[in-house]
């Protein structure tokens, strides 16, 4: 019963490409058109197609967007969450020669290859990307900008549906995020017109993909200017979800405390092409999912509004 549970939520997952935040890793694989084109997003931010209704876009695939008590982002109280331990939190990205630059209808990305190393535990990146505005607030503070570094541990087996069931008898753990950690930085905008140079370098290129499933090349991205401002300050860290569906949970979060910068005249430019893509602040870790208390407040009973038990 289980299994087969797990086979429908998975086989609901690979048929929706939602080019979510965890595109690229093992869940959701890329697959570019032969005209170059990348999918679209099949979710947005506004009215049915938005946070409040993610979960009935895809009942089977989307559950723990409305259910799951682990839903991020968060409201950060810098005085209560964990710190990372200095020291315990690397990233090693080479810089890129070459790399692609996507406009995924929910956001802009680029794929891209490194490291991330959490007390001896190696993640691999593949890809970055951008909201606005933050969808993380730190003591009730958000930012005009927040740029999340998606990495997964190891090398998983390629699952389809062809080979799911046998994958899963061996590991019925494989197709759930546990390996998956994000590294968060806030964006500030510069009152003097400064711009951390990996910023710069990415979006003198945002021309170029105005228009969502368009893709251009970035000839040269350094990433040592993130590197050096995660390394020199406070991480936050705790464990939540992604912010796109599937929104799946055990997702390891690591934030820094200290903002990257930005200048106006490129913020503008931005949010024209990305335009507004935050989820709302989810509730406090391991209590009740927002959307069920909203729903008890209109009289909606749990076993009404619940599509389905959980896996």
């Amino acid at each position: 019963m289980i299994l087969s549970r797990q086979i429908a939520a998975f086989a609901a997952l690979i048929t929706s490409a939602s080019a979510s935040c965890s595109w690229r890793t093992f869940l959701e694989p890329y697959s570019a058109s032969s005209a170059g084109h990348v999918p679209v997003s099949t979710f947005n931010y506004t009215g049915e197609g938005g946070p409040l209704h993610w979960t009935g876009l895809n009942p089977i695939a989307n559950w723990q967007c409305g259910y799951d008590s682990t839903q991020s982002p968060i409201a950060i109280d810098s005085q209560t969450i964990r710190y990372a331990r200095k020291g315990t939190v690397k990233i090693d990205i080479p810089t890129a020669r070459m790399a692609d630059f996507e406009n995924l209808g929910s956001t802009v990305e680029v794929p891209a290859s490194g490291k991330l190393t959490v007390k001896g535990k190696v993640y691999n990146l593949v890809q970055f990307h951008f909201h606005t505005p933050s969808e993380h607030r730190i003591d009730e503070e958000y930012s005009p900008m927040e740029i999340h570094f998606v990495f997964q541990r190891g090398k998983e087996p390629h699952i389809n549906l062809l080979n799911l069931k046998t994958v899963l008898a061996t590991n019925p753990l494989v197709v759930k995020e546990k390996s998956i950690a994000v590294v968060g930085f806030m964006v500030e905008l510069s009152p003097y017109g400064r711009s951390t140079p990996l910023l710069t370098q990415v979006f003198a290129n945002l021309h170029k993909i105005s228009t969502p499933g368009s893709v251009t090349k970035i000839r040269q991205l350094d990433f040592s200017s993130v590197a050096d401002s995660l390394h020199k300050n406070d991480i936050f860290t705790y464990t939540g979800s992604l912010t796109t569906p599937p929104c799946s949970n055990k997702i390891s979060w690591y934030i820094s405390a200290a903002p990257l910068s930005l200048d106006v005249v490129t913020f503008n430019a931005v949010k024209k092409v990305v335009k507004f893509n935050s989820r709302y602040t989810q509730n406090t870790l391991g209590r009740v999912n927002l959307l069920e208390v909203a729903a008890g407040d209109i009289g909606c009973a749990k076993s009404q509004m619940r599509v389905q038990s959980d896996p």
